[in-house]
């Protein structure tokens, strides 16, 4: 591409959004500073939000239209029905490295560090008393209440509950079963499918395209209620959480440059858009959109890749859970001054990790699953809520770290003669 006709950087989509988060969060802490937000302050926040979370919906609306038929079109529409569980094997592998690594890495790191914590008795009273938990029912977070939401009554209704896991199920069954039938039938329904796809994916870019003042009102909100005053206990909390997911992060690229299957630039291109969609929005499943794009226009994966690995990611795969169980744990345990025994953090450890592909499909379903652990290691269960409350700012950057691995996952599945 000549000179010419190369686009501006500021007219790029990564930078757009970028400058949007950034732009939002600088102009919310401002306003946080405000000790009663005036009528004005008030009044943009209310149409800042309303933006926002209209962008973030139009955003979400594409993800099961575009989910489905890049699913069937990966499956069905390759030559090899076997190859493609394989890639589906290879993907959960992938996953369980990345999770046992992390698992690991946050257990020997955060030991260490919350040894240097030293709490303000009179500050964690306080905090302590602000906890509050509505703990679900045992059903709701039992195995036996997991399985059976796999398989939707209603696939529609499912759909439209914007469950995705049991879509994403449901749609693989269809796939495999559509990759056994004549071949005319097989190719007419692939040709809908594939058209479906690529219809979606100028819908994605259109919603895209409107990232940057989409997140700039997500960021703005969000700053305002954050505020600057993260200091003491939940400070050194934030720290904690938020630098080991950048080092999980960081290590990734790391690791995607020592595989040399993609350019370590063209992996960071490609996924600036998502990165910031999902840290605007705190949803992975809402940046699933943008990472099929920059996995399409920029890596130029196979549809094995871009159509099934990353969907699956998406719906089952959080690798902030071996990170944040860990740290959260330690956290709650110093706070309420009980000595966490190293077997019960290798038992947190290891249920981030066997637990990871459960999560309920309920509000703060991956931090309500640890209830039944909390118990039966002695942790108080109230103390989930504080981890709850105080989610906000960390969620930001375990959805960057999710993001990223599911790319990586997604990269790693392709077969090296298939990587341009």
């Amino acid at each position: 591409m000549s000179d010419a006709t190369r686009p501006s950087s500021l007219r790029s989509q990564g930078v757009q959004v970028t400058l949007g988060l950034l732009a939002g969060l600088a102009l919310g802490m401002l306003l946080s500073q405000q000790s009663t937000p005036t009528a004005i302050t008030g009044g943009l926040l209310a149409t800042l939000d309303v933006v926002g979370t209209a962008w973030i919906n139009a955003v979400r609306m594409t993800v099961i239209p575009l989910v489905v038929p890049l699913l069937i079109v990966g499956v069905a529409g390759g030559d090899d029905l076997r190859a493609t569980g394989a890639v589906g094997a290879k993907a959960f592998g992938w996953m369980l490295v990345l999770l046992v690594a992390c698992a690991v890495f946050s257990s020997v790191v955060s030991t260490v560090w919350f040894e240097s914590l030293v709490l303000d008795p009179a500050a964690t009273t306080r905090l302590r008393e602000s906890a509050k938990i509505d703990v679900p029912s045992s059903d709701a977070l039992s195995v036996r209440t997991f399985i059976l939401s796999l398989i939707p009554l209603n696939p529609i209704k499912a759909a439209a509950d914007g469950t995705l896991l049991p879509v994403v199920l449901f749609t693989l069954l269809y796939a495999f079963a559509l990759g056994r039938v004549a071949e005319t039938p097989r190719a007419a329904q692939l040709s809908f499918f594939r058209g479906m796809a690529d219809t979606m994916l100028v819908v994605v870019r259109w919603m895209l395209a409107l990232g940057g003042i989409g997140i700039f009102a997500l960021a703005t909100v969000l700053g305002q209620k954050l505020g600057t005053n993260v200091l003491g206990a939940i400070g050194f909390y934030f720290l904690v959480n938020i630098v080991l997911h950048l080092i999980a992060t960081a290590a990734i690229y790391v690791a995607v440059a020592v595989s040399g299957r993609v350019s370590l630039r063209d992996f960071a291109r490609a996924l600036v858009p998502a990165s910031v969609v999902g840290m605007g929005s705190r949803s992975s499943l809402a940046s699933l959109p943008a990472m099929v794009k920059g996995a399409t226009d920029v890596l130029r994966l196979p549809p094995t890749a871009t159509g099934f690995v990353l969907p699956l990611c998406a719906s089952v795969f959080k690798l902030t859970s071996a990170i944040y169980w860990v740290v959260g744990a330690l956290f709650i345990a110093k706070l309420y001054g009980i000595d966490l025994s190293t077997a019960n953090l290798a038992l947190v450890a290891a249920s981030s990790v066997v637990l990871n592909f459960s999560t309920p499909g309920i509000p703060s379903g991956g931090m309500l699953l640890q209830v039944p652990l909390y118990a039966s290691i002695g942790l108080p269960v109230e103390g989930i809520g504080i981890l709850i409350a105080l989610d906000t700012l960390p969620d930001m950057f375990k959805t960057l770290l999710n993001v990223t691995a599911d790319m990586f996952v997604a990269v790693m599945t392709v077969p090296r003669a298939e990587v341009p």
